[in-house]
């Protein structure tokens, strides 16, 4: 897996982008700036946690559940179907106002279904592990993507605090971090 690090760093260039979209959408239709009200505390909250939340399915090694199960690690929260599911659900837990087929609605949908989905493409960027169900549960095969380029996490934070850990977040200043600085210093001079 990769690092919440880089899983999170996603989510909050995700919400940069969003962010000055929907600026440029005020500003072009003159209108009040209520698509900028969205983008309070609990916006980066969603955008920071629903790119680590699929991680949480590490708990069923504590009960037993193996690797390769639907439930396992990097399985039917790791895939796309869950991603979507997501995405839904935070718009009608967290902004019950804005109906879910409206422009603002299936925009805030499909972001935070991206911001999740990123965790699964992430993974399937790494080194090690089984690969990604991205058809989860529709189909329990697991997928790497063709580059392999992130190195794996160690699970565990003890773990992380060492060498390997040393080699993952440079791996992943490379991989993940450079573009997302590149598009966040894009985003801030051309993007409003």
């Amino acid at each position: 897996m990769a690092s919440i690090f880089a899983h999170g760093l996603v989510g909050a260039t995700l919400g940069k982008l969003y962010r000055n979209t929907a600026a440029r959408q005020v500003a072009i239709s003159h209108s009040s700036d209520t698509s900028q009200s969205i983008l309070g505390k609990r916006f980066w909250i969603l955008l920071l946690f629903l790119p680590m939340m699929p991680d949480l399915d590490v708990i069923g090694f504590a009960f037993g559940i193996p690797y390769g199960h639907v439930f396992g690690h990097r399985g039917i929260t790791h895939g796309l179907p869950f991603a979507l599911f997501s995405g839904w659900l935070c718009l009608r837990l967290f902004y019950r106002d804005i109906p879910a087929f409206s422009k603002q609605g299936l925009q805030l949908i499909a972001l935070f279904s991206l911001a999740t989905a990123s965790h699964g493409l992430l993974d399937a960027l790494t080194t090690g592990g089984h690969g990604i169900a991205f058809f989860s549960p529709f189909e329990n095969g697991r997928y790497f993507l063709p580059w392999r380029i992130i190195q794996v996490s160690p699970i565990g934070i003890a773990a992380f605090f060492s060498e390997w850990g040393l080699r993952v977040i440079i791996s992943e200043a490379i991989v993940v971090g450079v573009p997302c600085l590149l598009i966040w210093m894009w985003s801030s001079l051309w993007g409003k």
